[in-house]
């Protein structure tokens, strides 16, 4: 767990003002990065039959957009650490209107690969890990809460943009609603420059330094001016030729923090997340066919995924809320594992819904689940690694993740095809994810009383070390008390030596 005090950013975060302007401009973001590739399914069916494609090949353009948002996580924090959030969601945003814009002038499917897929996708990279970044600069003890407001952008969106592609479609055509849709995510743009920079004031460093640090300074630059008078200096010339022999990979290690594979608690993060994510997505994309296959008509099956996204937009701040209660935010990581393991029993009870009621059922529930999930997804991480490492720590668990999401939805989809029922691909995904919860719940106990060990032998090697410091201190004492003594006895013992050379006197007589 990350401490309380921010000693890792060097500055104490204002939890609020300008704030939570940044949160609204990354629930923009944020909305965008989620939404867009499930908004864009609306498309299929006009570009099947423009280009006289399977529903296999139409459905690669959305797990290449997904893939390239994950993907893009490690280029993403790299940009962050280099530049900043701030033009990075600008360029992103700039990125996806480019994308979207040449989309409407493609005459193939493979262009189409190419524009939306890779283009927009990177750009919506470049908006996903920014805007989460941020909002660790600007919060701690509210961090929870704005990361549920920030994230609650995605149901927001999705329940304005999935009917707002209808609109554009049945008035434009889907050339004409390319081209909106790269105006309307230029607005990622306007999103990043809420983002402004943070950074600690230089009054409240200044008191901070001690006689002893101006006493090494001094040493450091003596040191270097006899470096620089000695002979045996190696140039300049031969520094720059080292620097300019680094390796790609020591050059990419500057800005991505390796060494967080040694870390307990992010591995243990990162394993049950790229499990979880095998049967995260699928089930949102299978909902509304598999009302459809069970007999129910499609208005009512789209209306399934509007009560999801409705009552996810509730849950995910409420979500954050709790989250932030001094009651769970100490043991976090066992909420979040909770909400997985729930997401993945409300998979596995799925199959019992037989009917529409039962379909509403489930998809509140789902809801509430995927919701509870989503609020906290990046708060665990940031509260395992801290917020100064959570800029490598996101870019390194989107890459390792994104491998998953491919997989999970044509995984489902094979599913499907094997058995000719719906029911296999929610039983895999429920059983998945109640793995994953259940693996993160034992592993956080293991790191939490691991931890809890850990500090009990620092505590013991600090009293062990006072303890000693006691010991040689009293022994200085001792030493510079008799050596003060010492000039106050010399008369008392000149007297002894005296009345020695008497008594030796008399016996010699």
């Amino acid at each position: 767990m990350s401490p309380l005090v921010p000693s890792d950013l060097g500055y104490i975060p204002p939890d609020g003002g300008w704030g939570w302007a940044v949160v609204f401009g990354a629930s923009v973001s944020v909305g965008f990065a989620y939404t867009f590739p499930k908004a864009f399914t609306i498309y299929f069916k006009e570009l099947q039959a423009v280009y006289s494609i399977s529903y296999s090949q139409i459905a690669w353009i959305t797990s290449i957009m997904c893939a390239t948002t994950y993907g893009g996580g490690p280029i993403s924090s790299i940009l962050v650490n280099r530049y900043g959030s701030r033009p990075v969601v600008i360029f992103g945003g700039l990125l996806c209107g480019i994308g979207m814009v040449s989309a409407a002038f493609c005459t193939s499917i493979l262009q189409l690969y190419i524009c939306v897929g890779f283009i927009t996708g990177f750009g919506l990279a470049l908006n996903l890990q920014p805007s989460v970044i941020i909002i660790g600069k600007y919060f701690l003890k509210r961090r929870p809460i704005a990361n549920g407001l920030a994230m609650a952008g995605s149901p927001v969106m999705l329940c304005t943009l999935a009917p707002l592609n209808q609109f554009l479609f049945d008035n434009f055509g889907w050339r004409g609603s390319f081209l909106i849709l790269g105006a309307i995510l230029l607005n990622c743009c306007v999103a990043g420059a809420l983002f402004r920079p943070i950074r600690a004031a230089p009054a409240s460093v200044k008191p901070q330094v001690t006689e002893e640090g101006k006493d090494a300074l001094k040493e450091e630059v003596t040191e270097e001016a006899m470096g620089m008078s000695s002979p045996t200096n190696v140039p300049m010339e031969n520094k720059t030729e080292e620097e300019g022999g680094k390796d790609c990979c020591e050059k990419i290690s500057q800005y991505l923090d390796f060494s967080l594979f040694k870390h307990r608690g992010f591995l243990i993060y990162l394993i049950g997340n790229v499990l979880m994510f095998l049967g995260f997505f699928a089930p949102i994309v299978f909902l509304a066919p598999y009302a459809k296959h069970i007999g129910i008509d499609e208005y009512s099956a789209a209306f399934l995924l509007s009560i999801l996204a409705i009552v996810d937009m509730i849950a995910r701040p409420t979500t954050g809320i709790i989250a932030n209660s001094k009651w769970v935010r100490p043991r976090i990581q066992y909420f979040f594992s909770f909400s997985i393991a729930f997401n993945g029993t409300c998979h596995l009870l799925c199959p019992l819904a037989s009917g529409y009621t039962g379909l509403i059922v489930y998809s509140s529930f789902f809801g509430l689940a995927f919701g509870m999930v989503c609020a906290m997804l990046f708060e665990t991480l940031m509260d395992l690694v801290g917020a100064a490492r959570f800029t490598s720590a996101v870019g390194l668990v989107t890459i390792a993740e994104c491998c998953t999401i491919l997989l999970g939805p044509p995984i489902g989809g094979t599913l499907i095809d094997t058995f000719g029922d719906y029911k296999y691909m929610f039983i895999k995904c429920g059983a998945v994810m109640v793995l994953a919860g259940t693996f993160l719940f034992i592993m956080n106990y293991y790191n939490y009383r691991m931890l809890a060990k850990e500090e009990k032998e620092i505590k013991a090697k600090e009293e062990d070390l006072k303890s000693v410091r006691t010991e040689n201190e009293g022994r200085n004492n001792c030493k510079k008390e008799t050596a003060q003594d010492g000039p106050e006895l010399e008369p008392l013992r000149e007297e002894q030596e005296g009345l020695k050379k008497e008594v030796n006197g008399t016996n010699e007589v």
